[in-house]
């Protein structure tokens, strides 16, 4: 273990960055093609449909067991959950056809005879279109704040890099973690059918506030170490010193919350799969970014200067 820890705090992450840009490079640029060619499954929250909440009387009845029994109909987006009252099911499809959604009533009442509709909501695309147009507002604006706050929260730290290119270089590493976490969703919606609904945009969210977290470790370490050597030292050093000093922390702090979210995955059920799924990825690639990618931008944003 020791020796594990003596070669963490002597790595030349700085001098090998090229190589992690090329390895991020590859998977942003996968990660936009598949999305610009397949695109994202999108849920009911984004496509508009329809949610009933079924008491079926039946205390046994599980989400695969209505799966199945729903099948010949075809009913694309189907999710089914448990209800906060345990023996009630919430079902959600997607749908504009209220002939179909008549088919879903009637089967259900065949299928189950003492089973009462206790609720039934339908989500216009209108309302749909608002969604989407309302998720990647929030998106935006929580990057832009993150970038504004970082270039403020460094302004002490002009030398030898203006404080803004560390808001720049944060920016830059969000935007790497959310396109890939992207790109894996779209690959398993186009390959095994996982739909994306409001809980991801939160995931989204959350990972942005979590991987920025982890890259101002890093920079502020940055800055004790510069205000510390001022103009002595070489920047490229003390930035990979920097990373060494808190490279230790930020696997540590990651691997306990990629272990919960593990459980979740596991155990949580269909409910919060995706949302899951989305935060341990992002995560990774956060935890990732803010080591081998942040600050290596900071390193070469300093040497374009430079030259």
């Amino acid at each position: 273990m020791f020796l594990f820890y003596l070669s963490i705090q002597t790595m030349q992450i700085i001098e090998k960055r090229k190589y992690f840009f090329v390895i991020s490079g590859i998977l942003v640029l996968a990660s936009l093609l598949i999305f610009f060619t397949w695109g994202l499954k999108l849920g009911i929250d984004f496509t508009g449909g329809v949610l009933l909440e079924l008491d079926l009387k039946q205390n046994n009845v599980t989400a695969t067991d209505f799966k199945e029994k729903m099948s010949e109909l075809k009913l694309e987006g189907l999710t089914v959950q448990k209800a906060a009252n345990q023996n009630n099911l919430v079902v959600r499809y997607i749908s504009n056809d209220d002939d179909l959604n008549q088919k879903v009533l009637e089967k259900i009442k065949e299928v189950y005879p003492e089973s009462v509709l206790e609720r039934q909501e339908f989500i216009s695309s209108v309302i749909s279109g608002e969604l989407k147009s309302k998720a990647f507002t929030a998106i935006g604006l929580a990057v832009i704040g993150i970038a504004l706050y970082i270039a403020w929260a460094f302004r002490k730290v002009s030398y030898p890099v203006e404080s803004w290119k560390y808001g720049i270089s944060a920016v830059i590493a969000l935007v790497h973690d959310i396109i890939i976490t992207v790109g894996i969703f779209v690959y398993l919606g186009r390959f095994y059918g996982l739909e994306i609904n409001l809980p991801f945009i939160a995931a989204l969210l959350t990972i942005l506030g979590y991987s920025v977290n982890d890259t101002i470790v890093v920079f502020d370490r940055i800055r004790e170490n510069l205000l510390r050597a001022g103009s002595k030292d070489d920047f490229e050093a003390t930035v990979n010193r920097s990373i060494n000093e808190t490279i230790a922390r930020s696997i540590n702090t990651s691997l306990t919350v990629i272990f919960v979210l593990v459980a979740m995955l596991l155990f949580g059920g269909e409910a919060i799969f995706a949302f899951s799924l989305a935060l341990l990825c992002g995560v990774f690639f956060g935890t990732y970014s803010s080591i081998f990618v942040a600050s290596a931008l900071l390193v070469d944003l300093w040497k374009w200067k430079r030259r």
